[in-house]
């Protein structure tokens, strides 16, 4: 069996003495692990970092297989970021997530959200309205999405400034203000895509609030494990940077 596609790399780990496997965030194919022999040498250990992206060809005998990848690198934007930390801690960040995706399912919508922020991480608290926007998507991708169109209580669409912790879905001002200390706080931007102006870190803050809450609760609490130290390292580093630290 052959395919080629192209996608993002978000995890590699050592082989042997001179292979590496990888998991690539590909178009078709979804996130996909394989076989690169001499992976671990120097010619291929640029090329594959996670966040770079890559034309592979995977080839197997049967599909069940791990099958090996012949890797050709596109654009290697890891080497972009070494001397950002933010950028890094948002990369890592970032790659865990994906990795939590089951393999070989397509998700185009979410590796286009990835491959959008890769792009561009330079500043750090517009990379992390970008980040909060793709928890939430990853959210919904694994079948736990929020509800942010309408008010839980009333079905208003005005002024939706909570959501349940526990159903996950939007509540008005006038509904929620009531009960506001046992619901969380929903960023404009989070419910408004249409909000491109950056967000106050105050927001930010609070749109990672919400979704580390639900990706805690659905996704990682489940597998027994915490919230990757990475998200909370790159948010701390965007809170000083907004704080003129």
């Amino acid at each position: 069996m052959e395919w080629t596609d192209e996608g993002i790399v978000v995890g590699v780990r050592r082989h042997g003495e001179a292979g590496a496997i990888i998991d690539v965030f590909t178009v078709e194919h979804g996130r996909h692990a394989g076989l690169v022999r001499g992976g671990a040498g120097s010619r291929m250990r640029p090329v594959l970092q996670p966040g770079n992206t890559v034309r592979v060809v995977w080839r197997a005998r049967l599909d069940e297989h791990l099958g090996n990848f012949t890797v050709e690198g596109l654009r290697l934007r890891a080497a972009e970021y070494l001397d950002k930390p933010h950028a890094l801690y948002a990369l890592s960040h970032l790659c865990a997530l994906v990795r939590l995706l089951p393999e070989r399912d397509p998700h185009p919508e979410l590796l286009g959200g990835l491959d959008g922020i890769l792009s561009d991480l330079s500043d750090a608290q517009q990379a992390a309205m970008r980040i909060a926007r793709f928890e939430l998507m990853l959210l919904s991708e694994l079948g736990f999405g929020l509800d942010l169109n309408e008010c839980a209580a009333t079905g208003s669409q005005q002024e939706l400034v909570y959501v349940s912790p526990k159903s996950g879905r939007a509540v008005s001002r006038i509904a929620g203000d009531p009960w506001r200390e046992k619901l969380l706080s929903l960023p404009r931007f989070l419910g408004d895509d249409a909000a491109d102006e950056v967000a106050a870190m105050k927001e930010i803050e609070e749109a990672f609030r919400l979704t580390g809450y639900f990706l805690a609760r659905h996704v990682f609490d489940p597998r027994g494990v915490a919230l990757p130290e990475a998200r909370q390292q790159f948010l701390s580093i965007a809170v000083k940077r907004s704080n003129g630290g």
